[in-house]
């Protein structure tokens, strides 16, 4: 017969105990995922910006509007099939990340690029890159500025917090130039000082320049220089460490882009679900449970393309032809058709 100590009695118990608990704590930490909490709050929180015309920016009834925040609709009709389920928190450019860190919001879907440093360096993960952009220049018609070379010894305005600064220090010094850098905490300040002539030039990524000219009194008064001095590739943002919730938000992403290389619209995805193309019945769910591997529907992306359309509607609503802005998609066409934006196969 085994005998124990009434010391080894108490010490084994309080191994087993620790091994009890052990145990119990992936089970716990499963029901504190982040879709999790989205279900059980009942809607997705998602950071978006201050406001850039096009992108993210409050309509007439104070709704949220444009092409980033298509994904946080596209996601909130992934969850719950109703895109209205997601509520927005506005973010200056020095905040986002801060408060993405903090759990405050699900997502960040704000016009914010990829790279190594915010990658690495603060518990976050890029998802995959919804637009190719870069770095370009606004100035006033009047200086006569048709080129970079002419901003030597200018005054620039730019956004604190954003690799805008990184890159105009860059390019200048690159190119022996000199300049003074003007930086404010948001947006519409930077925007207001270059307006009231605090500045020669006000620098950001190129589609936000065009945005951000249509809100100044006089913006036929303005030119964009032509030349791009960086790459930006901008897309979502989720906080590491729940890969299951990266996984959903990148495959959003790539589910509008595949839609769209499918010719899979707003118009006709209910007849599309009939498609006898095998790529298409795994995409739209009449074959496979890829849907269900994510922890959603298999018809999440007829939901999604329900309720935005796909990437070219999106784009083509906010940012495009159909759109004020009315900007080239470049880079942001289909590998089909040339451009940059490829999305992998469901299967």
């Amino acid at each position: 017969m085994l005998r124990i100590s009434a010391r080894r009695a108490r010490n084994f118990g309080s191994a087993l105990a620790c091994l009890c608990l052990a145990a119990a704590l992936p089970l716990a930490a499963q029901a504190q995922t982040t879709l999790e909490r989205i279900k059980q709050r009942g809607h997705l929180i998602c950071g978006t910006s201050q406001g850039v015309a096009g992108f993210s920016l409050p309509d007439a009834q104070g709704q949220w509007r444009g092409f980033d925040t298509d994904l946080c609709r596209a996601l909130a009709a992934a969850i719950f099939n109703d895109q209205e389920k997601a509520k927005y928190i506005s973010l200056a450019s020095k905040d986002r990340l801060t408060v993405l860190q903090s759990g405050e919001i699900d997502v960040l879907s704000r016009t914010t690029t990829w790279t190594l440093g915010r990658d690495a360096g603060f518990g976050l993960n890029f998802t995959a890159i919804n637009y190719f952009d870069g770095q370009g220049f606004l100035v006033r018609k009047s200086t006569g500025v048709k080129d970079l070379k002419a901003l030597n010894g200018a005054s620039i305005c730019v956004a604190q917090g954003t690799t805008t600064e990184l890159n105009l220090a860059d390019y200048f010094r690159n190119h022996g130039m000199k300049y003074e850098v003007i930086a404010y905490a948001g947006l519409d300040e930077t925007i207001q000082a270059y307006e009231a002539g605090r500045c020669d030039a006000y620098t950001t990524d190129l589609s936000q320049l065009a945005a951000n000219r249509m809100k100044l009194k006089a913006p036929a008064e303005h030119d964009l220089l032509p030349e791009m001095i960086s790459k930006e590739p901008l897309g979502p943002w989720v906080r590491q460490g729940d890969d299951a919730w990266f996984d959903i938000v990148r495959w959003t992403v790539y589910a509008l882009l595949n839609a769209e290389e499918f010719g899979i619209t707003q118009a006709n995805v209910d007849e599309m679900v009939k498609s006898p193309n095998p790529e298409i019945k795994r995409l739209l769910g009449s074959e496979g449970k890829f849907g269900e591997s994510l922890g959603l529907t298999n018809d999440w992306v007829v939901r999604i393309v329900k309720a935005v359309g796909n990437y070219g509607e999106s784009f083509d609503r906010h940012l495009g032809a159909k759109s004020p802005l009315n900007l080239p998609r470049g880079m942001n066409r289909l590998w089909t058709q040339g451009g940059l934006q490829y999305a992998p196969p469901v299967r």
